[in-house]
């Protein structure tokens, strides 16, 4: 992977993706006039993806994928319609009370993290992981730039942390008892094929199967519940222990474990 910048890039754009590039330990190419297409069959390091930076957004582009940038997408709907008093399927799985903490274990756009951390408010807080470094980190930029229009929401997304991390390695190190809820959203076993705002997402994401071992460590660590986002006919549910599947959409499910039922 490289990083490079859009086309005639203020000073501050191209410093930007210099301190990027230094963060990812890749290397930042000048874009002079090249297009992308150009620079893929340029630079032999830029076979595997190209980061381009601008003043408001980063932009991952990759041979003939979709290009992956931050955007809210359904989330920012949802949000508005529990600004208007709606609820949501995954606040009734999780819920989550204001003050809450809650770590998702895999933050993907961190389109659910935005949820969530509307929900428990200016008092609470959201921890979003993300295994896949170049995702993370166009992630992490986007909650701190992308402007809604929303002071409210904006705020709920500029709260949201996000750290770097395989989830499991970081669940080892937190204390028992120690974070409210425990989310995990991993890629469906069962893919949602008409969901084109994944395509980009599943480009970069890592792909890993949810381990017990990881649902065993979100039960050492959650004071209240550990929430799976699934497709509704997958059979992880059982697998993992999650008995009480709760059907939102045509093809999404949540299943809950309260620790408190936990002998």
């Amino acid at each position: 992977m490289i990083v490079t910048t859009m086309e005639k890039p203020p000073a501050e754009t191209i410093e930007r993706a210099k301190a990027l590039a230094a963060e990812l330990g890749v290397r930042c190419v000048n874009r002079r006039r090249e297009t992308l297409r150009g620079l893929e069959r340029a630079k032999p390091d830029a076979h595997d993806g190209i980061l381009v930076v601008g003043p408001k957004e980063l932009r991952f582009v990759n041979g003939d994928a979709p290009p992956l940038f931050f955007h809210p997408s359904m989330a920012l709907i949802r949000v508005k319609r529990l600004r208007e008093g709606d609820t949501d399927a995954l606040l009734r799985a999780a819920s989550p009370l204001p003050g809450d903490s809650v770590l998702d274990c895999t933050a993907g756009l961190a389109s659910d993290s935005l949820v969530l951390s509307y929900a428990v408010g200016e008092q609470g807080k959201v921890v979003a992981l993300e295994a896949s470094r170049v995702l993370h980190t166009i992630v992490r930029e986007g909650l701190q730039e992308y402007d809604t229009g929303m002071e409210d929401v904006n705020g709920a997304m500029r709260r949201i942390e996000a750290v770097h991390a395989e989830h499991l390695a970081y669940l080892k190190g937190l204390a028992g008892r120690s974070v409210d809820i425990v989310f995990f959203d991993p890629m469906f076993s069962k893919p949602v094929m008409e969901s084109t705002s994944l395509l980009p997402l599943r480009s970069v994401a890592l792909d890993a199967r949810l381990t017990e071992e990881a649902v065993a460590e979100a039960l050492r660590v959650a004071r209240k519940r550990v929430v799976l986002k699934e497709h509704r006919d997958s059979k992880e549910f059982g697998r993992l222990g999650f008995a009480r599947s709760r059907r939102t959409a045509a093809s999404v499910a949540y299943g809950v474990i309260e620790v408190n039922d936990i002998k």
